[in-house]
């Protein structure tokens, strides 16, 4: 029943008893300075040779490591303040590196006490292989310009008028070292070639204001447009050889400013295209403007421009002010003097005071004006096609929501793409056709059962011709919506459990999948839809092929021809190797290159290994059945990466006892070379001994796994506390490491390792109408099979899980005695009230949730009530014994927070031990950094207690009183 990992089993054995004599187990305090390498914080010249991390700490100052890497005593250590995000860039030519430095976490913490000004920060700039570097005071964003490298381009906040929505922008030559400033810069944006910088000028009084164009090499401006109106929303070609944007003028008739599309091409001299809706008044429907919310585009050919329009709405008409007539004033007020005093029910101060008000009111009353006040309310009607929680969410949104339009060049014609009774439209590549869809007719019931329905249509981009595609389009999973190819013309799409391939040209429709020995369909989806497929890799960039996945394998499909449907991965569903994903190295990608060597991800189902795997290219086109399996290990490996300019390859790998690092190597990913020092202080902490891979059966028959992280020291023969923990599938986290820190939800399965727990993670599945027994049906087995392992302490073992996971754990305390503890986060407790409740992250429903999604139930509860009962912690509350920990906000948009008090009122009813914490204005995790380490320690506090045995804190034996809760919290804080 039990799988082991044998050398690193002995492995970490060996270190496991090492580290247990000269480590220490991690703190929640430690926790605040704990340093690392956030995953998106490593980069690699485009020539290969440097590589620059960062390392950063939630309350420590972090640091930039530059690094030649043929070189390692060349390494070099740079401040960059307190941040979670370096902010780091190599130029295109490898020869310079920019930074950011923030400031420092101490000067953040006494800005924030003396509310001082926002504090500033620094770029600054290295010549690689030097130790020239320049600093740049109070800056904002840098780049560098593209493919040239000749220019770093700063942005300068400007501190002042915030009716003025440019600041100073400067230009920093590399070669010179000289700098230019360009004043009150409100965009700007660089060519690809680095050739051109656009940008728009937003000064006082808009004096100045326009879109220019200054060529770098020769530092030579041209004015494109001038105007008292604001220029936004500069958009390049991909190309580089030509841009778009919008003027916005005011207009005191209408809400919105009025909007004019320029075009600009032939940059050497500048052609400049303005279409101004506002003066056409034949072609362009004066009801609408064109949008600032969507960019404008060229088309590939530069023979189109591409932009949003949107309805006007009128200004409110001011009411004119009436000239005082002193005349008629003055014997106003001595009507209303003389009716005061002639008034004898006045007899004090008080009354004359109120006499004086009502005779103000009854002088300021217009009978032909509705004075009274207007109430603010919300009118929920049974056919909104959208709650109004849910309008409410999106109102913005739909504010600023823009149609598709375009402008013909050659004719001169503007043409409207699409209207309020086609909401949605995506325009595909090569600019040809455009793919239209629309919910609306749908949208009501889907909001209300999670079965989602459109129609589609087919918008020609040369006429603004709608063709419909398909009416009530059903799309029970991502991977049934249409995929454009390469060229435009075809769309892969998902029906009834196959893949077709529509030709817009043709006009036809042609089934890819009806003849091959597999199923699309994602068996293992356990949601109540119907025939979900499994999403594809995607189309070939030369429109030939797609790349269909079966959940296993990788399968190439030609659309037309003679040619067959190829298995290219062959092994995988024989030998439950999963062929996840490919990996994208060329971020300018057109589709899938089949003339190249293609590296895919795998993955085992069944052993957790994780590896990287090649596809090559055949000489007759497509690619060659057989994939050639270059990384394969007992470890989490991922991040495959390659510099932009050179065959120089760099991955990830990580253990969940060993921090990510990344490696170099080559295109055979042989011999990789550790290059990062990710959590330089992990030596000086305990981590876990190792880990386990379990083998069980659930109780309805099903085979699945759970993974086991021994704790830290471990000593075999010996049983230790343990706390599981679940949400669904999470087995295949066996290799995971998880970075010491503060989460939102309490849990962190690195620091209860390494104070010495066992951490069992089981997987469960579901089975339809029964998703709380399918977690005791799952997770007791689980835990059976663990328990022969020898490794967990059957008599201490504590369970955990929030939100969905929270449901789990506050269900299976209904069920059960087994555990000697619960923490629940946020749980779901009620089936059928919270089946009726509002997720106000969303807006939306709980119902299509419950039907379609995550719930599991088929029907309402009106039509399955004794599934949601079953199903219901609320109703076996009286079954409970276990100890619990039940977290729930009162800001919870996820699952309403009356969920919690729903439990915690009906335990405390039957006496049950329960403490609910509450966490003041707080979603449905925890956002507050101090809230963050609060819950943390309290959970563990509790764990230790109640399955180490510790004494009980004073606030789990006691609780604390509401007028001793403020020096409580301030004796804990840290």
């Amino acid at each position: 029943m039990r799988k082991l990992i044998p050398l690193v089993w002995l492995l970490c054995l060996t270190l496991g008893a090492a580290m247990a004599q000269d480590a220490k187990p991690m703190s929640w305090k430690d926790v605040a300075t704990w340093k690392y390498m956030p995953g998106s914080a490593f980069k690699l010249s485009p020539d290969g040779q440097w590589i620059a991390y960062g390392i950063v700490g939630l309350e420590a100052d972090g640091e930039l490591i530059l690094q030649k890497v043929s070189d390692p005593d060349s390494k070099k250590s740079f401040p960059i303040g307190n941040t979670n995000f370096p902010n780091f860039e190599f130029s295109q030519n490898s020869q310079w590196l920019a930074f950011k430095e923030s400031p420092k976490f101490s000067e953040k913490q006494a800005n924030e006490k003396s509310k001082g000004k926002p504090l500033k920060e620094k770029v600054h700039l290295i010549k690689l292989g030097t130790d020239e570097k320049k600093t740049f005071e109070n800056a904002g964003g840098f780049s560098f310009n593209a493919e040239a490298s000749t220019h770093l381009i700063i942005n300068l906040p400007k501190e002042g008028n915030a009716d003025i929505k440019g600041s100073d922008l400067l230009i920093h030559q590399l070669s010179s070292g000289k700098s230019q400033n360009l004043g009150n810069v409100r965009e700007h944006s660089v060519n690809k070639a680095g050739t051109h910088l656009a940008y728009t000028v937003d000064a006082a009084n808009s004096q100045g204001n326009g879109l220019y164009l200054l060529t770098l090499a020769s530092n030579s401006t041209q004015v494109l447009d001038t105007d008292e109106a604001g220029y936004q929303s500069i958009n390049w070609t991909e190309k580089g050889d030509a841009f778009a944007a919008l003027k916005m003028k005011k207009d005191k008739k209408y809400k919105q400013d009025r909007g004019t599309v320029l075009g600009v091409k032939s940059l050497s001299s500048p052609q400049v295209t303005l279409y101004e809706a506002a003066k056409d008044s034949t072609g362009f429907d004066q009801k609408y403007t064109i949008s600032p919310n969507r960019k404008p585009e060229w088309s590939e050919d530069l023979t189109r421009l591409f932009y949003g329009i949107h309805p006007l709405v009128l200004a409110e008409k001011e009411t004119p002010k009436k000239e005082l007539n002193k005349d008629s004033l003055a014997a106003a007020d001595s009507e209303k003097l003389s009716k005061i005093l002639a008034d004898t029910t006045i007899k004090s101060i008080s009354d004359l005071q109120k006499a004086i008000a009502k005779a103000d009111t009854a002088k300021k009353a217009d009978p032909k004006k509705n004075d009274a006040k207007k109430p603010e309310m919300t009118i929920w009607h049974w056919n909104d096609s959208r709650l109004q929680s849910r309008q409410q969410v999106l109102e913005n949104m739909d504010k600023n929501y823009s149609f598709w339009a375009m402008y013909d060049l050659a004719v001169k014609k503007h043409i409207a793409l699409q209207d309020s009774s086609m909401k949605d439209l995506s325009i595909l590549p090569k600019q040809r056709y455009a793919l239209g869809s629309d919910n609306q007719s749908y949208e009501l019931q889907g909001n209300l059962d999670g079965q989602a329905y459109r129609d589609l249509y087919i918008v020609d981009l040369k006429t603004g011709a709608k063709t419909q595609l398909f009416e009530n389009f059903y799309q029970p999973s991502f991977g049934s919506y249409p995929r454009p190819s390469t060229d435009g013309t075809k769309l892969l799409y998902g029906k009834d459990g196959h893949f077709y391939v529509y030709d817009i040209v043709a006009k036809t429709h042609t089934n890819l999948t009806e003849g091959l020995p597999v199923t699309f369909v994602d068996v293992e989806d356990d949601h109540n839809v119907t025939d979900p497929l499994v999403s594809p890799l995607g189309w070939s960039s030369d429109s030939k092929y797609v790349l269909l996945r079966d959940d296993w394998d990788i399968w190439q499909v030609p659309v037309g021809g003679k040619e067959t449907a190829l298995n290219l991965t062959q092994n995988g569903r024989a030998e439950k190797i999963r062929y996840q994903y490919r990996f994208i190295l060329d971020r300018e990608e057109k589709g899938i290159d089949l003339s190249k060597t293609n590296y895919i991800r795998i993955y085992g189902e069944n052993t957790k290994k994780s590896g990287i795997a090649t596809l090559s290219p055949a000489k007759k086109g497509g690619l060659t059945p057989g994939a050639k399996v270059l990384l394969w290990e007992d470890a989490m490996i991922s991040g495959l990466g390659k510099a932009e300019k050179a065959e120089v390859f760099t991955y990830t790998k990580e253990k969940f006892n060993e921090p990510t690092q990344v490696y170099l190597t080559d295109a055979s990913l042989a011999n990789g070379k550790k290059v990062t020092e990710n959590a330089p202080d992990a030596g000086k902490f305990a981590w876990s001994s190792g880990v386990q891979l379990v083998d069980y059966v659930t109780a309805k028959g099903d085979s699945l796994q759970a993974a086991l992280f021994l704790p830290a020291g471990y000593v075999e023969g010996k049983k230790y506390p343990t706390v599981i923990y679940y949400y669904e599938k999470l087995s295949q986290t066996l290799h995971n490491w998880s970075n010491p820190g503060y989460s939102g939800t309490g849990w962190n399965p690195s620091l209860y390792t390494s104070n010495g727990y066992a951490v069992l993670i089981p997987d469960i599945v579901y089975k339809m109408d029964d998703p709380g027994m399918s977690a005791v049906w799952a997770v007791l087995p689980a835990v059976d099979a663990a328990i022969k392992t020898g490794v967990i302490d059957e008599a201490n073992m504590g369970i955990h899980g929030h939100s969905w996971g929270g449901y789990q754990t506050s269900f299976l305390i209904t069920q059960t005695d087994r555990f000697k503890a619960a923490a629940a986060g946020a749980p779901l407790t009620n089936m059928i009230s919270m089946y009726d409740l509002i997720y106000w992250n969303s807006g939306g429903g709980n119902m299509s949730i419950f039907e379609a999604s995550q719930g599991r139930f088929t029907g309402g509860p009106w039509e399955n009530w004794e599934a949601y009962e079953r199903n219901s912690p609320i109703y076996h509350v009286k079954n409970v014994k276990t100890p619990l920990l039940l977290l729930h906000n009162d800001k919870d948009g996820a699952v309403d927070f009356t969920q919690g008090v729903e439990y915690y009122n009906a335990l405390r009813r039957l006496k049950k031990p329960v403490i609910m914490v509450q966490y003041l204005g707080e979603n449905h995790g925890l956002g507050k950094t101090e809230n963050r380490k609060d819950y943390a320690v309290r959970m563990m506090e509790f764990f230790d207690h109640h399955l180490k045995g510790q004494p009980a804190p004073d606030w789990m034996t006691k609780g604390v009183p509401r007028l001793q809760l403020g020096e409580h919290l301030e004796e804990r804080a840290f």
